[in-house]
């Protein structure tokens, strides 16, 4: 299982960016539910036999190629992803992506161009006001237009020790994608994450649904804040044949 101690180092960096102001929403899916969403050669990546989908909303900031500066303007956003757990036969564990909202047009169209990775050009916003912090969007490009999402926390006490769930959620080193008519793997690096309790205030989301699963009709599971970390992404890993 993946923890925070099993980083998987990369050795030659792509991008750097970092990632502020986490909110972490999720919810349990049968696996058998999601595993013909996920790219070829992966399977879902399970936790006492349930895997989960996960809502995050977040900031965006510094992007930059190589280990250069972070590009201005173009290079911080908000953003909000629909997100699934994979695992391959080489014991990778990842993310998959539904979906990412993003309130940036050209960082959407190279990354769907490059990665084939399905960001979505959206209006955002990110507001916080003490301990509250209250995420909006409203997909722009390519559709439909009734994606949406609008959420607020608040942030709670620093967690010392997260759970083995806690873990399982939030302590990912890469994503699966399928480009180019073969599943890879891009591995990312970044320090062990600092998590807070936080309570949900309000959800009014349709991403969930647009991203092609069942629509939540409870509360979820488990919600989680995070100030953020730093991040490096490394090169992508084609899979192997199976």
């Amino acid at each position: 299982m993946v923890t925070v101690s099993t980083p998987r180092p990369v050795s030659r960096s792509l991008l750097v960016q970092r990632w502020a102001d986490l909110a972490f929403l999720h919810w349990p899916v049968d696996p058998a539910l999601v595993a013909p969403l996920l790219p070829a050669g992966t399977v879902p990546d399970t936790f006492d036999g349930v895997t989960y989908a996960g809502l995050i909303g977040f900031r965006m900031e510094g992007v930059g190629f190589l280990n250069g500066p972070g590009v201005p303007y173009l290079g911080t956003f908000c953003e909000t992803n629909v997100r699934l757990y994979s695992v391959d036969a080489q014991g990778r564990r990842g993310v998959v992506f539904r979906s990412l909202e993003a309130e940036r047009l050209l960082p959407v169209l190279v990354a769907r161009a490059t990665l084939r990775l399905p960001y979505m050009w959206a209006r955002m916003r990110l507001t916080r006001r003490g301990d509250v912090l209250t995420y909006s969007s409203r997909r722009r490009w390519p559709g439909p237009r009734t994606a949406v999402n609008e959420m607020s926390i608040r942030v709670g006490e620093p967690l010392s020790d997260p759970s083995p769930l806690e873990q399982f959620l939030t302590a990912r080193w890469g994503l699966h994608t399928t480009a180019w008519g073969r599943t890879i793997h891009l591995s990312n690096e970044h320090p062990t994450w600092p998590l807070h309790r936080a309570e949900l205030l309000s959800l009014s989301d349709t991403l969930v649904a647009a991203a092609g699963l069942p629509q939540p009709t409870t509360p979820p599971v488990s919600v989680l804040y995070s100030p953020g970390v730093a991040v490096t992404f490394g090169g992508t890993h084609p899979l192997a044949p199976t």
